[in-house]
């Protein structure tokens, strides 16, 4: 096995067995604890780095798509997101459209 293979599934079986125990030590905690509340912030300023990431720097297909048409997309998902917070399909479906819709304009 080539040795950046090795290193790939050593990192999968590294992530799975992460994932393994914070799925077994979360399974004893309360929703309050100071663990889950860390972990849900880590968890959530990571999508936000991702998000941001993707909307300064894109890479790939959507590079191709102009910095006005993603602000906008990200703009009207926000706006649904915070009309409707218990469901974030809408609000992910909602960006893609005005962003698909605002490249096809520019």
């Amino acid at each position: 096995m080539p040795p950046a293979d090795l290193a790939l599934v050593l990192t999968a079986l590294a992530c799975l067995g992460l994932r393994l125990v914070g799925v077994w030590l979360a399974g004893g905690m309360s929703t309050e604890h100071p663990a889950i509340a860390w972990a849900t912030a880590v968890a959530q300023a990571t999508l936000a780095a991702f998000v941001t990431l993707a909307i300064i720097a894109p890479a790939g297909a959507l590079a191709d798509v102009p910095l006005a048409a993603r602000l906008a997309g990200l703009g009207a998902g926000v706006t649904v997101c915070l009309m409707n917070r218990r469901w974030l399909l809408p609000a992910l479906l909602t960006g893609l459209v005005v962003m698909l819709g605002m490249r096809a304009l520019v």
